[in-house]
């Protein structure tokens, strides 16, 4: 809701690990001459009863998501975050932790992630191998598609 509310995606918590993921600051990231952030869908689902996020609904990616993915055709660098992006992009898609984990199968770039919501600290824990070998890899294909 604080994202709904500000009017810019990742202006939270989850945007502040997101942009260390990446490694680069708040300037680049919301730089539109240098960053897309194309979501799977273009408004604030609302909340379960049990007070977590809803999903996107799939009619937003059906009706938006190749109309707005034209409008950047020359991406050097696409960054699939969550499962909703990962299943839409990935044709093998299986589970988070499989895609996340097989980055250097994907097509040239192309990087999974887990969502950098507070909620997958304890996939974060679970699953170190993301941070010590995934994230350096991302944050050189970042640097490299800013160049």
């Amino acid at each position: 809701m604080r994202v709904h509310k500000s009017g810019r995606p990742f202006d939270d918590p989850s945007g502040t690990r997101l942009r260390d993921w990446l490694g680069i600051g708040e300037e680049t990231f919301y730089d539109q001459s240098k960053v897309a952030i194309i979501p799977m869908a273009f408004c604030f689902p609302g909340y379960n009863a049990k007070g977590s996020d809803l999903p996107p609904p799939p009619l937003c990616a059906r009706t938006w998501r190749a109309k707005a993915l034209a409008e950047v055709p020359g991406a050097r660098l696409k960054v699939l975050i969550g499962g909703y992006a990962m299943k839409y992009h990935l044709p093998d898609f299986t589970t988070v932790t499989a895609a996340v984990a097989g980055w250097r199968d994907h097509p040239a770039g192309i990087f999974a992630l887990p969502h950098p919501s507070w909620r997958n600290t304890a996939w974060l824990k679970k699953n170190p191998w993301f941070e010590t070998d995934v994230v350096p890899r991302l944050r050189a294909a970042v640097a490299e598609a800013l160049a």
